[in-house]
C-alpha cells in the first residue's frame, strides 16, 4: 500500500502544475497543434482535425519527463 503514495503524489503534482499552466498561458504556441503529420480534412461542411504529430511530440516529452524522476 505504501508504493501507490508517490506515484499519486507525483501526478498530483503534475496535474496541478498542468492546471497552472493552462490558467496563466493566455495562448498556446501558435506552432503546437500545426506540425507536419497533423491531419485536417475540410469537405464542405464537414472538418475533421487529428494532430498526431502533437501527440506524439507530446508523448515523447512526457515520456522523458517521468523518466527524469524515476532516476
Amino acid at each position: 500500500m505504501s508504493n501507490l503514495g508517490k506515484p499519486l503524489i507525483i501526478m498530483g503534482l503534475f496535474l496541478v502544475v498542468a492546471g497552472l499552466a493552462i490558467c496563466f498561458t493566455p495562448k498556446l504556441p501558435t506552432w503546437l497543434g500545426r506540425l507536419p503529420g497533423d491531419i485536417a480534412l475540410k469537405r464542405g461542411n464537414f472538418s475533421f482535425y487529428f494532430p498526431l504529430s502533437t501527440c506524439v511530440l507530446l508523448s515523447i516529452i512526457l515520456s522523458f519527463i517521468l523518466w527524469l524522476f524515476r532516476k
